[in-house]
């Protein structure tokens, strides 16, 4: 029978967290933690007779002895909204399932509701794109209502980790993992587990702001809500209460028909921040959210960070070492080595990292004598 090729096609994200979009920097991946192959020559995936059978290994090579847990996804159709996750046994599975139905009823919470923030842990997390290698054998509990920092110099991984935390690596087509990664107990990468759903109890605020522009504040507060088919009761006290809880309503309560792509910078990233809140995420995910920001903006953003840590979990990436004092209860100190893949070095409360580290490495880096 002659090969097939990989099927094609678009995810969309209905978390209502953040628009779906490509990782920065290229298609490949956000930074240059990539490496892989190009589309091209990524293996064939041949289906079996039941249109939902496992293939052939994938991903061999140099490292083909320590993917021990390995887990390959395919791209799912274009008029599928879902894939069902491949087994831990070094295969890729050959077909997208098909969606289950959607609920009889939107689930419904009032305007002040919110789900209980919920804890994070990541077992034995190994990354790939391609053939590159970027994370080893990584292993992090993140506690409920918590702020964890990861901090670490350019490349090391950080970034990919904080995507493979709401399942935002399995976007990239070369992407590889291996580990798992745990929301109160739940493997959300268990076959079980819905990649929207995980998405919306795992929210995620870039780098670079991206409210939609042509969308009014109060529809981009809003906009979750509708792709999640969610109902709640009193709306416009909903859109007061996540863009107070975000520092922003003071500044926006008189024109909240104004377009989001009009507010500042700062306010854009905000304005992001209510639209997470909007949808009751569970774990806030935060990937240097203030490093295009001037110093003011910097200031109410940690403080919004600060403020809803009480309701949800917060994980953050950042390079500002002053900052990570600042907002979190623990520091995740990642390293990487020349043509290595990045692993933590120390995992401690954030005094202990800055006054007192195990690690000399630790005590170079957060003191700026590296990096």
């Amino acid at each position: 029978m002659p090969e097939e090729e990989p099927v094609e096609g678009l995810i969309v994200d209905t978390s209502g967290s953040v628009p779906v979009v490509p990782p920065e920097g290229g298609e490949a991946q956000a930074d240059d933690e990539t490496g892989g192959k190009s589309d091209g020559e990524r293996p064939a995936v041949r289906p079996g007779a039941d249109d939902t059978s496992v293939a052939q290994p994938v991903g061999w090579g140099k490292d083909s002895r320590n993917r021990t847990e390995q887990v390959a996804r395919v791209t799912p159709a274009r008029d599928a909204t879902s894939v069902t996750p491949a087994a831990r046994d070094q295969t890729v599975i050959g077909e997208v399932a098909v969606p289950p139905p959607m609920p009889t009823g939107p689930p419904t919470l009032a305007p002040g509701e919110a789900r209980q923030a919920a804890s994070l842990k990541a077992v034995g997390i190994a990354a790939w794109f391609g053939e590159h290698k970027v994370l080893e054998n990584v292993n992090l509990n993140m506690p409920a209502q918590s702020i964890t920092a990861l901090i670490g110099p350019s490349g090391c991984g950080k970034s990919t980790f904080i995507r493979i935390l709401n399942r935002m690596h399995e976007l990239v087509p070369s992407a590889e993992l291996a580990g798992r990664v745990e929301l109160d107990g739940v493997d959300i990468y268990g076959r079980e587990v819905q990649a929207t759903e995980t998405r919306q109890a795992i929210g995620m605020v870039f780098q670079k702001p991206n409210p939609f522009p042509a969308m009014t504040i109060k529809e981009n507060v809003l906009s979750g809500l509708k792709l999640t088919r969610t109902k709640r009761p009193k709306k416009d006290e909903l859109v007061e209460d996540c863009l107070q809880r975000a520092g922003l309503w003071n500044e926006v309560r008189n024109r909240l028909g104004a377009l989001g792509g009009s507010l500042s910078g700062g306010q854009q990233q905000r304005l992001c921040i209510a639209r997470s809140l909007a949808v009751r995420p569970r774990v806030l995910l935060m990937d240097e959210p203030c490093s295009a920001l001037d110093p003011a903006s910097t200031r109410r953003i940690e403080q919004t960070i600060v403020e809803i840590a009480s309701d949800v979990t917060i994980v953050i990436v950042t390079h500002n070492m002053q900052q990570a004092q600042r907002v979190s209860q623990q520091c995740a100190f990642f390293l990487a080595e020349e043509n290595q893949p990045g692993y933590i070095v120390e995992i401690a409360p954030t005094t202990k990292i800055f006054d007192d580290p195990e690690d000399p490495r630790t005590a170079d880096y957060v003191h700026g004598r590296f990096g």
